[in-house]
């Protein structure tokens, strides 16, 4: 199916490669794009241009721009584009599914984003560009009130913990191919958007291969012609 014209102008975060996009935020917002068949003129954007943001409001991606409008973002960009598209697939299956895409946003945020960072993190660090690390060591270690490197000490020890916090949606994948049911949707964009984070960043490998949840993210990464799969990763853009 032909994608849209004009494209839709999604601002991105960006590694020291402007094409390794890494942030989990933004992967949602991608996956959700796609999902939509739109097309997006993708601008890389870095923690040390706040002021290229300006016209949004705000200083933080993602950030869509569409025939005008102007959302930041994730979940608010699902929603418009919900709205904005209806003649689309829907990103949600109906109005009902809403709430519970709601639910499972927040879980990847305030769960399973924590888990992951506290494996990554460092990886994160060292895939920026070199204006972008001051700012990041600085807020990252007031958040978390310790060195960067005192947050992924013990990598067995948090890949556990990970493991841990992945149990429900384990237990979900055992019975259906994905998070919404027999196809993709916003909810499984949320939760998939942080496995590409840990992806683009990091040779660490989350999951075991007999994993239910590692069957879902070989689907996902496969999905829209392989969006995820032929992502830039970090470890691919040094020599």
């Amino acid at each position: 199916m032909q994608t849209s014209s004009p494209k839709v102008v999604l601002y991105e975060l960006a590694g020291a490669d402007p094409e390794l996009c890494f942030s989990p935020h933004c992967w949602k917002t991608r996956m959700a794009v796609a999902h939509k068949l739109l097309e997006a003129e993708r601008v890389p954007w870095r923690f040390a241009e706040r002021d290229r943001l300006a016209f949004s409001g705000q200083a933080l991606v993602p950030v869509l721009v569409d025939k005008g409008n102007i959302i930041s973002d994730s979940w608010r960009i699902a929603l418009y584009l919900e709205e904005r598209y209806p003649e689309r697939p829907s990103l949600f299956g109906d109005a009902v599914a809403i709430p519970i895409a709601s639910f499972v946003n927040r879980w990847s945020d305030n769960t399973l984003g924590p888990a992951i960072i506290r494996v990554i993190l460092l990886d994160i660090y060292d895939c920026l560009h070199e204006g972008d690390r001051e700012y990041f060591r600085s807020s990252r270690e007031k958040r978390f009130g310790m060195a960067l490197e005192d947050v992924v000490a013990d990598p067995p020890a948090r890949v556990a913990e990970l493991q841990r916090v992945l149990q429900p949606l384990r237990h979900l994948l055992k019975d259906q191919q994905f998070i919404s049911g027999a196809a993709p949707a916003y909810s499984d964009y949320c939760v998939f958007g942080m496995f590409m984070w840990a992806r683009c960043c990091s040779s660490i490998e989350l999951l075991t291969t007999d994993d239910p949840v590692h069957y879902w993210r070989e689907r996902m990464l496969d999905a829209f012609g392989g969006l995820g799969r032929s992502a830039l990763i970090a470890r691919q853009s040094v020599d």
